[in-house]
């Protein structure tokens, strides 16, 4: 078939209004398990800190004579540990006529620059608290930096051959040699961390090793709920020997790391919640800063654990 003679089509017509949809799509994620979970905690100096303690281990001969005199037990002081606030910004600059003209999806180019950079600097918080990062205590020249999960968790930690632990914070863990992640890895680090007086409520993975943990044997029986036809292929919550862990995929952690973890004992702490301000105006524009700082509270990590240098592909 062909168009008659002279037929005036949308081809060749001029003045026709675009479509443009009023809606803006976006698919990048938001959702931050660690920092939603953990306590948020209030710091008022660069340097945060805070005092761990622990039981003596328990005896079996605590047996003592009638009558006797006393025998004064020894005293442990407090352990004081720190972490070091890290400031972490975004910043936007929007012309005075971008912020004049009609826009498709957003009356303000300010307001909607905004709302986008402070998710970005959630992800970012998240990604750096769960990556394995050095305390940097900072100075004029350097900006400081704090202590992440990956420095914080050694004693209850599970690596790879030539995969050392971190320290305290101020100390970056070393990436051994990465193997299959498995049940029988996952089971002795969650023994140890009860062992060390913990009581862990998640398992927190990357997508690949969700996957894994998935086919753990564990959950080898899968069920088809019938009456809707779903197939469960999946473990949201893992029921280990010392109670139930909600297993959490994280997209910001390192997907080569495993973190088993009591949040009871996490916290982060801020010196500056998260707050925009005006930037000054230097021409015919307009800036924003937006602006957080706090650091990570490792409140005491022997109630946490890890396996570590897992494969990711």
């Amino acid at each position: 078939m062909a168009q008659p003679t002279n037929t005036f089509d949308t081809y060749d017509s001029i003045g026709e209004r675009e479509d443009l949809s009023d809606v803006i799509y976006s698919i990048s994620p938001t959702d931050t398990p660690f920092l939603s979970s953990a306590a948020k905690t209030k710091s008022t100096a660069v340097l945060h800190e805070w005092q761990t303690d622990a039981l003596a281990a328990a005896s079996t001969s605590n047996a003592v004579i009638e009558g006797d005199e006393a025998t004064l037990d020894a005293v442990t002081a407090t352990t004081r540990l720190s972490n070091s606030c890290q400031i972490m910004d975004k910043t936007v600059v929007i012309t005075g006529t971008q912020e004049a003209v009609d826009k498709a999806g957003r009356a303000s180019e300010i307001a909607y620059q905004i709302a986008k950079k402070a998710k970005e600097l959630k992800r970012d918080m998240e990604a750096q608290i769960t990556t394995n990062n050095a305390e940097v205590t900072g100075s004029a020249t350097a900006a400081r930096e704090m202590g992440s999960l990956g420095a914080w968790v050694a004693s209850n930690d599970v690596m790879g051959t030539s995969g050392t632990s971190g320290s305290v914070g101020n100390t970056a863990r070393t990436d051994g040699t990465q193997r299959a992640f498995t049940e029988d890895l996952l089971k002795s680090v969650i023994k140890s961390v009860w062992n060390a007086g913990g009581n862990p409520t998640m398992i927190m993975v990357g997508p690949f090793n969700k996957q894994k943990l998935s086919g753990f044997t564990g959950n080898s029986t899968r069920f088809d709920a019938g009456a809707d036809a779903t197939l469960y292929t999946s473990v949201d919550v893992y029921a280990s020997d010392f109670g139930q862990l909600q297993v959490v995929p994280n997209r910001f952690s390192r997907d080569r790391d495993a973190y088993i973890l009591d949040m009871d004992y996490w916290g982060v702490a801020f010196l500056r919640d998260f707050t925009m301000h005006e930037l000054s105006k230097t021409g015919d524009s307009e800036k924003r800063q937006l602006l957080v700082e706090a650091t990570l509270e490792s409140r005491n990590e022997a109630a946490s654990g890890s396996v570590m240098d897992l494969t990711t592909s």
